[in-house]
């Protein structure tokens, strides 16, 4: 089964993720950890990959079509997660073409509904472990009293700098302006499922898991 997961920066779809490789052997294809580690794994892929970062350069729609290709091309245990990409109409025809041109198929597309404001809230009270990522929330979800992740033991928290409201409100604009037309472009399509994403995290893990199940 291949899926993405979509929403607005926040709304959780790291965690869901998390719960998605664990839970059905998932494996999850994020933008950033895909360039991270073609940078450093010396491939001549990854060559081109370090000389666009190094330069400052924006990184192609074919880079990481490029990326993911490889990826599919590989193990491919329960599925795939695209998290973080598509983020663009163009990227979606994009990555239709590669899982037709690999003779696989988009299972399913999961929204993650949020209402701003209270999005805003979250994320700014958010914080996550430096160890795996887990993510915590000083309202919904505090940073254990012991000093230490739940998942993994580590003690070092962070916040990104860029949790704060005007950075969050830029990037919520950013993502309407350019990501959101991706709802219509899949509900057309007859592959999206809408779950409220400010929901628990055990209720929003039972919602996917309904949708998938279908």
């Amino acid at each position: 089964m291949n899926i993405i997961l979509l929403g607005p920066p926040g709304a959780g779809k790291g965690t869901q993720a998390h719960h998605l490789v664990e839970t059905r052997d998932m494996i999850q294809l994020s933008t950033g950890d895909m360039l991270r580690e073609a940078k450093d794994s010396g491939s001549e892929m990854g060559r081109v990959v370090a000389g666009v970062m190094a330069r400052g350069d924006l990184v192609t729609d074919e880079i990481v079509i490029g990326l993911i290709r490889e990826k599919l091309q590989g193990d491919r245990r329960g599925g795939f997660i695209f998290d973080g990409f598509p983020r663009t109409l163009a990227q979606a025809d994009a990555l239709a073409d590669l899982l037709e041109e690999q003779e696989q198929t988009l299972d399913a597309v999961i929204e993650l509904r949020v209402d701003d404001e209270a999005l805003v809230s979250r994320i700014t009270a958010r914080s996550t472990c430096g160890g795996c990522g887990e993510v915590y929330n000083d309202i919904t979800k505090p940073w254990p009293a012991d000093g230490k992740c739940a998942r993994c033991g580590s003690t070092e928290v962070r916040r990104r700098a860029d949790d704060n409201e005007e950075s969050l409100r830029n990037r919520l604009m950013e993502y309407y302006k350019k990501t959101s037309p991706l709802i219509g472009y899949y509900y057309a399509h007859g592959q999206l499922f809408s779950v409220d994403g400010l929901g628990d995290i055990d209720a929003v893990k039972a919602a996917i898991a309904e949708a998938l199940d279908k």
